[in-house]
């Protein structure tokens, strides 16, 4: 009979495409990925591993295991998600993800509330950027992850995800107190085009919507300055060398010498948690998503 685990290992190597690559998604050593497909060969009789140049590839016979693996993980999941569903408690393993943002802004008030409601329930947490985090659950790195777009920017959620709104976030505009807009009631983008922009690392998902909606308003912004986070993007700030859109989810406190301008036609990042479809029953799922919301609704 063919292992369950091992299968597991197999599935990660063909959506991972690396031994190292499986190893991390699974959390265990390079080491031990090697060792569960040399058992998954032998168990089965035929080749599943093939070196390819410095790594290696699956076989035809990996590739149609591979494909069956993925089928009978995804009955597992929904076996297990049917039985916590009759059995209807809040309990065991539940795999979280969130932009920093978000980790800051809402996981600490969302586990307490999890913990004081579902003592049976053990939740684990990574930060990792959206389109990552979409990755991660299709995967099934994580069961559930808290992601973003902005209003004039959907991020692509594919098929087989089901989703559930957490909060809209308004973003101001932060700049420093010496600035010529520091004390206005509002502003809109385009008037910080002569300005120097701190905005986030290239080709992330909301550097690209930064570039892109500041281009179709006519500026074409100068990015002085790039920073994976908002913490950082703020005290470049309050040195006078930019302005940067600051959404107000986990920003905290501002540093000494920063002012926010509130956007005259209102900028928002829709907040919200994506998971398995297969995975819909699970009363852990559903447990983190009211948390979540809980939360969300406090911050509105």
């Amino acid at each position: 009979m063919l292992n369950l685990e091992r299968l597991r290992t197999l599935d990660a190597l063909a959506r991972h495409g690396s031994v190292s690559g499986a190893a991390e998604g699974l959390h265990v050593t390079t080491s031990a990925v090697s060792q569960q497909m040399a058992k998954l060969e032998r168990e089965v009789g035929q080749q599943l591993l093939a070196k390819n140049g410095r790594g290696v590839r699956l076989t035809d016979a990996g590739r149609l295991l591979a494909e069956h693996a993925t089928r009978i993980l995804s009955q597992v999941e929904l076996a297990q998600a049917d039985l916590e569903a009759q059995r209807g408690q809040v309990v065991g393993e539940l795999r979280l993800g969130a932009f920093p943002t978000a980790a800051r802004g809402l996981f600490p008030a969302a586990l307490c509330h999890l913990r004081d409601r579902h003592p049976g329930l053990r939740v684990h947490t990574a930060e990792m950027e959206p389109a990552a985090a979409v990755r991660a659950v299709l995967r099934g790195d994580v069961d559930l992850s808290v992601v973003l777009d902005w209003y004039n920017k959907p991020l692509p959620v594919p098929d087989g995800l089901s989703r559930a709104a957490i909060l809209d976030d308004p973003a101001d505009v932060a700049v420093p107190a010496a600035h010529p807009h520091a004390d206005r009631t509002e502003a809109d983008l385009e008037d910080f085009a002569d300005d120097d922009w701190v905005t986030w690392g290239e080709a992330q998902f909301c550097d690209e919507w930064l570039l892109d909606t500041l281009r179709s308003k006519g500026v074409e912004p100068r990015i002085a300055h790039r920073a994976e986070e908002h913490a950082t993007q703020l005290a470049l700030v309050a040195a006078g060398l930019g302005v940067c859109v600051a959404p107000r989810l986990g920003r905290g406190p501002l540093p000494a010498g920063v002012r926010t301008v509130p956007v005259r036609q209102v900028v928002r990042r829709h907040v919200y948690a994506v998971w398995r479809a297969d995975a819909d029953r699970r009363p852990s799922i559903r447990a983190a998503v009211d948390a979540l919301r809980t939360v969300g609704a406090r911050i509105v």
